[in-house]
């Protein structure tokens, strides 16, 4: 049952606020009705109502008064404000406080529940977009790091600690690892997470590009320089910038951005004059930097402006329990994309993907399924067509085909993927049998069968 919308109703006028309380309540509102406004005011609190009455001449305080400190506890809540003398100041006025309408008396009752009605409509709408932006960004920056493993869930964990605190953090990790779904996760989940998020790989581009993209330049600083351009931290301003590969910065462009962690401020190529931008930097590496500081490629001062705090990711090696719930995505994203449907591996191609060492890591894992899903015609990935993308040891003596073997890979699957479920669903049962489109019935049951306890995923 949809919960009543409440409404705070402040007039001093003792006769026309019990007349609209009982005009609001016949409506299905919930009202609070007040005659003075310093104890209204005094109890607002946030989120505690959806709408805000107000007349604008009372004693003690004014409506624009109400309205202004209202709108400094809740700048969200919409306020009509009512008064028997209507002016162009004073609707000026209460528009620039903030109010959403203005009623004037005498008002018929249709008439201001219609104004409230479309109040509250504005309130819901935006209440919902606001839900479903929240909702959007936290599936797409945690929902595509996948995994259960305890590996994996101590680097999230981390991120969580780290994300809300603005300071400067290395992320490293092999070649192929998610580390710039990790630095995504660190930008949505802060306090810039409104700004921009911009990402540059350090060592894609020469060391001339790379200095004109990061810092920009003014027109006429070199042949070319046809007219001024922006960098990219200029255009990270209030937002994060995330270095890819940062062991790869030239020196000259490190001793740049040395002085623009220390000052945050920096000189486009060209201009006579500084540049002053708030950015939050993220880096991310799969070299030893320490190994380059000592080998005098990578600035020490740099290394330790960067690193103040590393969060290191694992190996998909060293995340076995991942690999069939990694698997499961990739391949129900590839279904989606081209309208196939291929239910998984089959239990010996699992069994070997599960024992494979995957050196390219998570990036090597979903070239090898997107390749055997073009290439499988069957129900199933099977051994001989994951083959085709990955070495397999021939040599390590592998019983295959048994109903216990089946039967073992079919379980350690379930479980991995019912955590993952749950974890996604923050134990809510009837959200997991939606994502898995399964029968709520069927997941407790499995729960059950597997020892599975929803109340550790709340």
């Amino acid at each position: 049952m949809a919960k009543k919308p409440r409404i705070l109703l402040i007039d001093d006028e003792e006769g026309l606020c019990r007349m609209l309380e009982a005009v609001l309540g016949d409506e299905g509102y919930e009202v609070r009705a007040y005659n003075r406004p310093v104890p209204a005011v005094k109890d607002f609190v946030a989120g505690r109502y959806d709408l805000v009455i107000t007349d604008i001449k009372m004693p003690e305080m004014s409506g624009i008064e109400v309205l202004q400190k209202i709108k400094e506890k809740d700048p969200a809540i919409p306020v009509i404000v009512i008064t028997a003398h209507a002016t162009v100041d004073m609707s000026i006025s209460a528009m620039r406080k903030g109010a959403y309408d203005m009623v004037t008396k005498p008002f018929e009752p249709d008439e201001l529940l219609f104004r409230v009605k479309n109040a509250l409509r504005l309130n819901l709408l935006a209440s919902e977009n606001q839900s479903l932006r929240e909702e959007l960004e936290g599936r797409f920056r945690f929902e595509r790091i996948i995994g259960t493993s305890e590996k994996l869930r101590a680097v999230l964990d981390k991120v969580e600690k780290l994300a809300v605190r603005d300071t400067s953090i290395l992320i490293t990790g092999e070649s192929g690892t998610g580390k710039e779904l990790i630095a995504q996760a660190v930008h949505y989940n802060s306090p810039r997470k409104e700004g921009r998020f911009v990402a540059i790989n350090c060592g894609a581009l020469p060391e001339s590009v790379l200095e004109s993209e990061l810092f920009g330049y003014k027109k006429g600083a070199f042949t070319g320089a046809t007219e001024d351009k922006e960098g990219l931290l200029k255009a990270a301003d209030g937002g994060t910038l995330f270095l890819d590969e940062v062991g790869n910065l030239p020196m000259n462009v490190q001793k740049t951005l040395l002085r623009f962690l220390q000052e945050q401020e920096f000189r486009r190529i060209g201009d006579t004059h500084t540049t002053k931008v708030d950015v939050r930097i993220l880096s991310a590496t799969n070299a030893d930097l320490r190994e380059a500081v000592k080998a005098g490629t990578f600035r020490e001062d740099l290394y330790y402006r960067l690193n103040v705090v590393n969060i290191h990711l694992p190996p998909l090696r060293e995340r076995k329990p991942d690999i069939a719930l990694l698997a499961d995505h990739f391949i129900r994203e590839q279904n989606e994309r081209f309208g196939t449907r291929v239910k998984g591996l089959s239990p010996e191609a699992m069994e070997v993907a599960s024992d494979f060492s995957w050196p390219g890591n998570i990036r090597q894992l979903r070239n090898a399924i997107e390749g055997a899903l073009a290439m499988e015609s069957g129900d199933y990935i099977t051994l001989p067509t994951l083959a085709q993308f990955i070495e397999i040891d021939e040599t390590q003596p592998r019983e295959r085909g048994s109903d216990e073997d089946y039967s073992s890979a079919l379980s350690q699957f379930e479980t991995s993927y019912l955590k993952e479920l749950l974890r996604k669903a923050q134990g809510n049962v009837e959200e997991a049998a939606r994502l898995a489109g399964m029968n709520m019935a069927t997941i407790y049951r499995k729960l059950k069968k597997y020892n599975i306890r929803k109340e550790d995923y709340l």
